[in-house]
């Protein structure tokens, strides 16, 4: 299994609405870097969902429940989509001042703006345990 962070602003797409939504695609990605990301991504593999912009936090976690394929708001063709499921919320959100100062390697805290980004099983350990998480 891999572990990713996913990013959206809360006003456009909150964890509460992906809570309410279930199952849905992570449309809108157009940088590709993260559409690399996307394409890697496994059936089963488990994501942070983090507000960006607004909070800067982790709240959640979610879980590919359908692998890439291509995106139907992007009608040039370039780019993919993925479908998550929110799985559970945080105990306490992972600020990205927290992740700076606790995990500097991590990309997060090296490159904040890429929308999809890989974390180590170690950071997911971490970041798990610092959010409340078991």
């Amino acid at each position: 299994m891999a572990y990713w962070l996913i990013k959206s602003e809360p006003d456009t797409w909150s964890w509460d609405q992906h809570v309410k939504k279930g199952a849905d695609a992570w449309t809108g990605v157009r940088n590709h870097q993260a559409k690399t990301h996307l394409n890697a991504m496994k059936k089963g593999d488990k994501a942070f969902f983090y507000h960006s912009n607004e909070g800067k936090e982790i709240v959640g976690v979610s879980e590919v429940v359908k692998e890439a394929y291509p995106d139907p708001t992007d009608k040039a063709g370039t780019f993919v989509c993925v479908e998550f499921k929110a799985i559970e919320p945080v105990k306490t959100p992972v600020t990205l001042a927290k992740i700076k100062a606790e995990l500097p390697d991590m990309v997060l805290a090296k490159n904040s703006r890429l929308s999809v980004q890989p974390v180590t099983a170690d950071e997911w350990k971490k970041v798990r345990k610092m959010a409340g998480l078991k």
